[in-house]
């Protein structure tokens, strides 16, 4: 394995699975495409026709052959018998954010996979922004010194046609709104920097610009297991849309994620900047980003299965966010402190 690619199946072609594509067709010198997978069978033969990769006819073909790993890219409501089916077979698994639709369901897919002995890597891309991975080394060298405050706000916009689709938005199909489709990104990367969380106070809701079942507005206090207490507030009503911003005032210094530039206002006078403004999907168009950090994600992922070590994102560490958005529901439908996790 170590000296050739690894060979990947795709399973699920939707509209996520654009940067995915892009990024495994730049990672074609570590990672083979042996084929892709929708149980639309004029999707699946689209696809392999544009893309130039074979097709596979159903998931048991998959399961039995001689892939190493799969990218699975379906909608959180049709993981379950797709997971058990591939960890079953022994192959690991990367697969697109969110783990599942609540914290219990994720918990339990999550479980499949380690009983099963299988690799397990969840798509949180923000994390491999060159502003995060910089704001990252900054926190865990010590070199700002400990977390004090925290700020996450993600001012996105969705057309009502968005919420149109079938299940979207709904808590059948996504598992919510706001929280677990679109914050989740700025959420993890933000318990990536802090630690867990311990407690929240919140509230969501729907504004009138959207007809959905869901939420399309939250906002929550948080304090975290260090210490260090913070606020979110995430909405897909913010018209036309502008980038989400994680905000980290530290002992010695200030830094603000903007997309994906980081600016570091330091206490002794210095301003430093790392990364460049780009797309994240915030405005009209969901998909308008590039597909670098998909690509990080993958190859990481691909790298740890070569080197029999854990992914950067792995299932287990992917609990962490689902465990607060479930804390932040939870708070918002009883008006109470909701406590994320004990201390022991």
């Amino acid at each position: 394995m170590a000296g050739q690619p690894l060979k990947f199946a795709v399973i699920g072609l939707g509209m996520a699975s654009k940067p995915h594509l892009s990024a495994l067709l730049q990672l074609a010198d570590i990672i083979e495409v042996a084929g892709v997978y929708a149980r639309n069978a004029d999707r699946r033969k689209e696809v392999s026709d544009n893309w130039g990769w074979p097709q596979f006819e159903s998931l048991e073909e998959i399961a039995a052959s001689d892939i190493d790993a799969t990218l699975i890219i379906t909608p959180p409501n049709a993981r379950i018998n797709v997971v058990r089916t591939i960890a079953a077979s022994g192959k690991a698994i990367l697969m697109e954010k969110p783990v599942e639709r609540d914290l219990k369901r994720a918990t339990e897919l999550v479980e499949i996979c380690e009983i099963a002995n299988v690799p397990l890597g969840i798509v949180l891309q923000h994390r491999f922004r060159a502003g995060a991975e910089a704001m990252t080394t900054k926190i865990h060298s010590g070199e700002v010194g400990d977390v004090l405050s925290v700020r996450a706000t993600l001012p996105w916009w969705r057309e009502q046609s968005y919420y149109d689709q079938p299940g979207r938005g709904t808590y059948a199909k996504d598992g919510g709104g706001v929280l677990i489709t679109q914050a989740i990104h700025v959420l993890d990367l933000m318990l990536s920097l802090t630690g867990p969380a311990h407690e929240v106070v919140a509230m969501t809701g729907r504004t009138k610009q959207h007809q959905m079942e869901a939420e399309n507005f939250a906002t929550a206090g948080i304090r975290f297991e260090n210490g260090a207490i913070g606020a979110v507030i995430a909405t897909t009503a913010s018209f036309p849309g502008h980038a989400e911003m994680l905000e980290l005032d530290c002992e010695r210094a200030s830094m603000r994620l903007i997309a994906g530039e980081l600016t570091v206002h330091w206490r002794d006078g210095r301003v430093e900047t790392v990364g460049d403004l780009s797309g994240t999907g915030g405005g009209k168009d969901p998909m308008d980003f590039p597909c670098d950090w998909h690509r990080e994600l993958i190859q990481d992922f691909a790298m740890s299965l070569k080197a029999g070590t854990p992914p950067r994102v792995s299932g287990r560490t992917a609990l962490e966010v689902h465990r607060l958005i479930d804390a932040i529901e939870k708070a918002a439908r009883s008006g109470n402190i909701s406590k994320v996790r004990s201390i022991v």
